[in-house]
């Protein structure tokens, strides 16, 4: 190899040094980066001739090495709406095109990916972490709750409650020995899909030929026509021994004692309690015990105000509300990669899809290998500084070593071209 060679070869050195010295300082500075995935060097070479008698370097070049497959530390955080993934996934998020103006944001077509989960709610109501990237998801329709399946900035600047029809009454209640002369009643207050209110009557009626039989009767909205009616008999200890409705007995110890009744339409169920289990609707074995409701509740909701937004590990984004209740607005998938290492890297901790990372695919969190989720928490940056302090100095020693072949090089030459002389 020639000197001119040899000072091409340091040369193409000094550049190979000074890239991985770029990327040495790139990790450093992003060491406290939410989300940062560091880079690393390699370095191949190039020969202009090769044989068993000679060897003719050309040059070395320095390629980065990726290391997004590498996780970084997760850390508790005060942001309740901060999540981390611990695995291979990505969130998938958008960037906007334009300015924001009022409620209307413009996001481009190109799909981004990003770890960093350090989500906050701006003003337009989108959850966006700090490097200005929104969270991605299947939004939940505001009438049904059924996902979507598209994915889409996720917004809860319109939250708004969605009625929760009663689908079950529990009626917990005393009936006395004796019906006399008045008929033990009660009624509810039970809601339709649309959260409006309806009311169901229960009636109990005494059988004539067995005391320890009664008939009740639920009315819905004072409509006889609507009513249906369920036959009880109590055993000797006071506990439901069967009930009979719609032409069908039930009377399987620990089953449930329960009847329907329409309601606008839909159908409610009426739960009475437990066959020969007490605490749920009972007779009186003694006879100064009276008719008495313990307990008459339904499970529908019919509106509630909005609170706030809590994530779940699971990817669910619900509507938090007053009366304690939580309804999935959204669910957040992650994205996975065959080679997360090849993917084309954008400003701000984001990525996109290349030919060499393959294209994403979306799983649950906890599932399929994509990495499973915690909340209140972000991924550190996976820069490990006594590595690239370490790297920083090898780079240092090496760039000195090429700049001193270069030199004496020179000093060759020099000595060359003197001997002409």
């Amino acid at each position: 190899m020639s000197i001119f060679s040899a000072m091409g070869t340091a040369v193409s050195g000094l550049s190979a040094q000074s890239a991985a010295f770029t990327n040495i300082s790139d990790n450093i500075a992003n060491s406290q980066t939410t989300g940062f995935k560091s880079t690393g060097t390699s370095f191949t070479d190039y020969l202009t001739s090769s044989s068993a008698r000679q060897n003719d370097s050309g040059s070395v070049v320095a390629t980065p090495d990726y290391e997004n497959d590498v996780q970084g530390s997760i850390t508790q955080s005060s942001n309740k709406l901060a999540l981390a993934i611990s695995g291979s996934g990505f969130f998938n998020v958008a960037e906007v095109s334009g300015s924001s103006s009022g409620k209307t944001t413009s996001f481009q077509n190109q799909q981004f990916y990003t770890r960093n989960g350090d989500f906050s709610q701006n003003l337009q109501g989108y959850l966006v972490n700090t490097s200005g990237d929104y969270l991605e998801g299947y939004m939940a329709n505001a009438s049904t709750g059924a996902l979507s399946s598209t994915l889409q900035p996720i917004n809860v600047s319109d939250v708004a409650f969605r009625p929760v029809p009663t689908s079950t009454i529990s009626a917990t209640v005393t009936l006395p020995q004796s019906q006399g002369t008045t008929t033990p009643s009660s009624s509810v207050s039970v809601y339709d899909s649309a959260g409006n209110a309806h009311s169901v009557a229960l009636n109990w009626q005494q059988s004539a030929s067995n005391a320890n039989q009664w008939t009740v009767t639920a009315t819905p909205d004072g409509s006889s026509a609507a009513a249906t009616q369920a036959t009880v008999t109590f055993n000797s200890s006071g506990t439901i021994a069967s009930i009979a409705s719609g032409g069908t007995t039930t009377s399987t110890l620990g089953g449930t004692a329960s009847f329907s009744v329409p309601v606008n339409g839909a159908s409610v169920a009426i739960d009475l309690g437990k066959i020969g289990v007490s605490g749920g609707t009972t007779q009186a074995t003694d006879s100064t015990t009276g008719y008495s409701a313990t307990e008459l509740s339904q499970d529908g909701v019919a509106t509630a105000n909005y609170t706030g937004i809590a994530m779940g590990t699971n990817g669910d984004v619900s509507a938090v509300f007053d009366n304690g209740s939580t309804q999935v607005i959204a669910h957040v998938p992650l994205a996975k990669f065959a080679n997360p290492d090849g993917l084309q890297r954008q400003n701000g901790q984001a990525f996109t899809a290349s030919a060499l990372s393959g294209s994403a695919r979306l799983y649950d969190a906890g599932t399929s290998g994509a990495g499973t989720l915690q909340t209140g928490a972000t991924e550190a940056s996976n820069v490990n500084i006594d590595t690239d302090l370490t790297r920083l100095i090898v780079a240092q020693q090496a760039y000195s070593a090429n700049a001193k072949v270069v030199t004496t090089a020179d000093q060759m030459l020099q000595t060359t071209l003197q001997m002409k002389q």
